[in-house]
């Protein structure tokens, strides 16, 4: 138990560490800027001060909050798709060597054209604005898991390939118990990817789209407050978008090590 004791010390110490180190960067971060605002005596409408933010973010917060729900909800629906979409198509195309030879291309066609050359288009030929704002971040966040989850599931170990050949397992049961458990690492990192990514598409398309009114985003929000010349308000949007990819990486990164944190080196702990 006495043995025991200080381990557990130094793991408390550490993950105090992890919290207080970043917390203290942001901190320092914000009063250089505030520091900077005041001595400089730079007006409010080129940089604000982070007190004029903060009273801007609470004061407009009304018109805020509903922007960053929409926001938020089609840069999950679209990682959504993107996971469905990505895991599915990725267990097609290793069914054989001519269905990724044949397919594979259209997908890397669909990842190198970029959103804001297609968006017109996905705009004219979509039934409202919300759908196309959707198959645009689908669009982003697709690839990232689509490649890492077909590179995931060829790294299988050969000889556990030819274990279970060997024990007669049919394709679907190799699949499920061999290929898809091996591949999960690969997944997760598309899954991280695909977050970030998602939540920039649907940014991106917003900007394209131009979309105003009660069910525009965040990124109306920052051209409308740019166009206002209401520069505190654009800050207070800017940080809510980073408040919310900082969110989603965070719980993709937790979803990750709660999959891999037992049995894959990646989360495994060094023991020296």
């Amino acid at each position: 138990m006495n043995a025991a004791s200080p381990s557990l010390a130094r793991q408390h110490r550490e993950t105090v560490l992890r919290v207080l180190i970043p917390v203290g960067v942001v901190v320092a971060l914000i009063l250089i800027w505030h520091l900077t605002v005041t001595l400089s005596g730079v007006p409010q409408y080129i940089l604000p001060s982070p007190g004029a933010v903060a009273g801007a973010m609470v004061k407009d917060w009304g018109t805020l909050a509903p922007a960053l729900w929409v926001t938020t909800q089609i840069t999950l629906a679209a990682l959504a798709l993107a996971l469905i979409g990505g895991v599915g198509i990725a267990v097609f195309l290793i069914q054989s060597k001519w269905i990724e030879t044949a397919f594979y291309p259209i997908a890397v066609i669909l990842q190198v054209t970029p959103i804001v050359a297609i968006a017109p288009l996905i705009l004219i030929y979509a039934p409202t604005t919300q759908v196309a704002l959707l198959v645009c971040a689908f669009l982003v966040a697709f690839f990232p898991i689509l490649s890492n989850m077909v590179q995931g599931l060829k790294s299988v170990d050969h000889n556990l390939l030819n274990l279970f050949d060997l024990y007669g397992a049919s394709r679907w049961q190799t699949l499920i118990y061999l290929k898809l458990p091996a591949s999960l690492p690969y997944f997760m990192t598309g899954l991280r990817i695909g977050g970030g990514l998602s939540l920039i598409a649907a940014v991106v398309a917003e900007f394209a789209a131009g979309s105003a009114g009660a069910g525009s985003g965040l990124a109306f929000r920052l051209l409308e407050a740019q166009y206002r010349l209401n520069i505190p308000r654009l800050f207070a949007a800017l940080i809510l978008l980073s408040v919310l990819g900082v969110v989603i990486f965070g719980i993709t990164s937790f979803i990750a090590w709660l999959s891999l944190h037992r049995w894959h080196e990646s989360s495994l702990k060094r023991e020296n």
